[in-house]
């Protein structure tokens, strides 16, 4: 089969023929239908400092995020069949830990990631454990369904007790328009968000306008706004500031800006992984504001999957998902889809499965 492998560690990658994976007693083998490009391939591909901490052995085929369709089963699996349309959970989890056990699967102390730890989507087949898989609606379009991992992300970050009570009838800001904070938007706006404030960084003009199609109240540019980001808000606000931050850049200013938009017993859910250690005054933003803390990573095993379902339900949100994808390119070409992501043009880059 072909694949997309990073074969040293360096710069890029390129599309070798290698063997399809065999499976074991409780795998499923899965044909790739839809792919899309995560921020974590991005990193793969540019060899930045997270993937030389993170990816600790190649080559490796890389890419996490997919649609597909079963093609073969294991002799002890029971719940999945040959033909169903399914994604899957990227996190794979030793079901033994102590955070397994009782019931924190999404941080599971010996988790391994697809496509970092383990060969992953970017190839024409993909094995997988029986447990990970997530049969999809057989009328959902692949491309959509290639982006539940990341919409994921978002539904945990607004969800991440699983209930929508502090978010309806709520002021919500999302710091970080990309893939991830745009999917929020739309979340929010579903689940009954009052307003919601939506922060991009100063080049991403594609996706403040996206921002925008997906429901935003009010889109702030980073950079033209700056430091009056905050006060800003406060200021729509009446002085209160929101109810719920999300954090989804990974900047250290927009950390900061979500602590100090937040109001009083309000919630910041931070997603984004900062490059270098961030220097907060936690007496002002945290501790005498009341202020609680959720960190997130990856989604609810499978809490989340269950609310994301209810929500690709409703065609009006399906519509708004596929809006963020703006470019649909043959895998054979990822390259250029990564240029895209560089030059903040794209919003959400799908591959179709073409080799050749």
């Amino acid at each position: 089969m072909y694949a997309v492998v990073k074969v040293k560690r360096d710069v890029g990658a390129e599309i070798l023929n290698v063997d399809v994976p065999r499976i074991g007693r409780d795998e499923v083998l899965v044909e790739v239908k839809m792919a899309s490009i995560c921020g974590t391939d991005v990193h793969i591909w540019d060899w930045n400092e997270w993937a030389q901490r993170n990816i600790k052995k190649v080559p490796i085929i890389f890419g996490h995020e997919f649609a597909g369709v079963v093609v073969e089963v294991g002799r002890d699996v029971r719940s999945v069949q040959v033909g169903d349309m399914v994604s899957a959970e990227g996190h794979i989890v030793d079901g033994t830990c102590y955070q397994c056990r009782t019931g924190r699967m999404h941080v599971c102390r010996n988790v391994e990631g697809l496509g970092i730890d383990r060969d992953g989507v970017f190839a024409e087949y993909v094995a997988l454990p029986e447990r990970n898989i997530w049969i999809n609606d057989p009328d959902l379009d692949p491309a959509i369904a290639s982006l539940q991992d990341p919409l994921g992300n978002a539904v945990h970050a607004i969800l991440p007790d699983g209930k929508q009570h502090d978010i309806i009838g709520r002021d919500v800001a999302v710091f970080g328009c990309g893939p991830i904070g745009l999917m929020a938007i739309a979340v929010l706006k579903t689940i009954g968000a009052s307003r919601v404030f939506a922060v991009a960084g100063g080049r991403n003009r594609k996706r403040m306008e996206l921002a925008k199609r997906m429901g935003a109240d009010i889109v702030l540019n980073a950079k033209r706004e700056g430091e009056d980001i905050v006060r800003i808000i406060h200021d729509l606000t009446d002085g209160r500031g929101v109810d719920v931050a999300l954090e989804l850049s990974g900047s250290p200013y927009a950390l900061k800006q979500s602590l100090e938009t937040v109001t009083p017993g309000g919630r910041v859910s931070m997603l984004g992984l900062q490059d270098r250690p961030v220097e907060i005054d936690f007496n002002a933003t945290i501790i005498s504001k009341g202020v609680t803390v959720y960190g997130v990573t990856g989604r609810r095993i499978f809490q989340t999957w269950y609310q994301m379902k209810g929500l690709l339900s409703d065609q009006k949100f399906r519509d708004k998902i596929a809006t963020v994808i703006t470019h649909r390119i043959p895998i054979r070409e990822i390259e250029r889809g990564i240029e895209a992501i560089h030059l903040k043009e794209a919003g959400k880059v799908v591959l179709e499965p073409k080799w050749t």
